[in-house]
């Protein structure tokens, strides 16, 4: 799992060949703390099919006003550089992953 910011999203993510999870996360967000752990383990696991990257949007604030994050964390699938799937809110990787089967 790696890290992208406003000055690499668009070679990161926007030109990946593989479909991306981006994680909008902020260091002071606890939920989006509990969320390291599963991202980790679901970048190592589907690595060969998704690729998976976190923005800080303390840090990055013209990629989270593009894509209107406002809650944290906020995960977003981008595919052939589109926004194909949103979602909001902390959540377990077994149903991280049935929430990703329709765009992996």
């Amino acid at each position: 799992m790696m890290d992208v910011t406003d000055a690499d999203f668009e070679a990161e993510v926007i030109g990946a060949e593989l479909p991306v999870l981006v994680e909008f996360t902020a260091d002071w967000c606890p939920p989006c703390r509990q969320m390291g752990p599963v991202l980790k383990a679901l970048a190592s696991e589907e690595g060969d099919r998704l690729k998976v990257v976190q923005l800080d949007v303390d840090s990055n604030p013209e990629t989270t006003n593009a894509y209107k994050v406002l809650s944290m964390p906020t995960f977003m699938v981008f595919r052939g550089g589109e926004p194909v799937k949103a979602m909001v809110g902390a959540r377990a990787k077994r149903r991280l992953l049935q929430e990703l089967a329709d765009v992996l």
